[in-house]
């Protein structure tokens, strides 16, 4: 099995990202709803030109990180995590987890990047919002009260599947989450069911909808998955200090 190594992202990469991004989504039949009156090739085009403004978006506590093959050089998957206001900086206001950092650009770029953006119409069909609504409230009854380090989006290319690349990505943040003491929140599709569980985590809640009336195969499910952090005994407590 191939190596695979993880850098940040540059604005370079928005292309790239949005192959392997909306390609991975792209299996998702109910997902594929949202676009129906679209094409795979059109919304990689359309995500491209508005990738740059979520790159630049949120920096303070945005994370983003890639995996690349070293042999070729080529992106094989993605993932951003967003951290709560209070965990941003460390005590001595540096950005936590720096190496993953979104890229820095002037205000004119910013401008230009958001003028961009907002020139691109994501040409979503709404029709099913309210099955989304009901995905967006069972996420935010989870959320409430709780302080939790997001993983926020996870996408492999599917040629790339199977190889190990979504579990490297999910670990690297896992490690970032275990030296802050947080716990990590995911809203779950089902095709990251399996990864998520087999690195340890639970379902605090699922939610399955029929979307057949919308042209989707009945089965739309999404899971609300929390890694709670084991508690620290004496002993990793002096290591931490030592």
């Amino acid at each position: 099995m191939a190596t695979y190594t993880l850098a940040p992202v540059n604005l370079s990469d928005a292309e790239d990202l949005s192959r392997n991004n909306i390609s991975a989504f792209w299996q998702n039949p109910n997902w594929v709803l949202a676009w129906k009156y679209s094409t795979l090739e059109k919304q990689i085009d359309i995500t491209t030109k508005r990738y740059p403004r979520r790159l630049i978006s949120d920096h303070a506590t945005a994370r983003h990180q890639k995996a690349i093959d070293p042999q070729t050089g080529r992106l094989v998957g993605y993932a951003r995590w967003v951290l709560p206001d209070s965990y941003a900086t460390t005590a001595d206001g540096e950005p936590t987890w720096p190496e993953a950092l979104g890229p820095v650009v002037s205000p004119e770029e910013a401008e230009e990047i958001k003028r961009i953006a907002e020139a691109t119409p994501l040409n979503a069909n709404n029709e099913t919002d309210p099955l989304d609504n009901n995905v967006t409230k069972m996420k935010n009854e989870v959320l409430e009260g709780k302080t939790f380090f997001v993983l926020e989006y996870l996408a492999v290319h599917p040629d790339n599947q199977g190889k190990g690349i979504a579990t490297l990505l999910v670990q690297s943040g896992m490690k970032e989450a275990e030296k802050l003491g947080l716990d990590i929140f995911v809203l779950a599709f089902q095709h990251g069911w399996g990864v998520y569980g087999r690195l340890g985590f639970s379902v605090e809640r699922e939610l399955i909808q029929d979307d057949s009336m919308y042209g989707g195969d009945g089965h739309y499910g999404v899971r609300c998955m929390i890694y709670k952090q084991l508690p620290k005994t004496e002993v990793q407590l002096d290591q931490q200090k030592s």
